[in-house]
């Protein structure tokens, strides 16, 4: 899910947010996110729908999917 990775990498850094606090925010540790955003693993769903909430988009955006039929 490179797409995935690369999204979730800019909304941070759009909104200037220091790796470890949106760590603390998602409960997890800051190595584990690092290693989402470098597309080396993926998160459990909850933990994605997690993520979409903390951000405020869907989860969709963040997966890379436009449209869904």
């Amino acid at each position: 899910m490179e797409i995935f990775a690369k999204r979730l990498k800019e909304l941070r850094i759009k909104k200037e947010l220091p790796l470890r606090t949106v760590a603390d925010a998602l409960d997890i540790d800051h190595v584990t996110l690092h290693n989402y955003e470098e597309n080396k693993t993926q998160p459990r769903l909850e933990l994605l729908l997690k993520i979409a909430e903390y951000y405020d988009v869907p989860v969709n955006y963040l997966l890379g999917i436009e449209h869904v039929y």
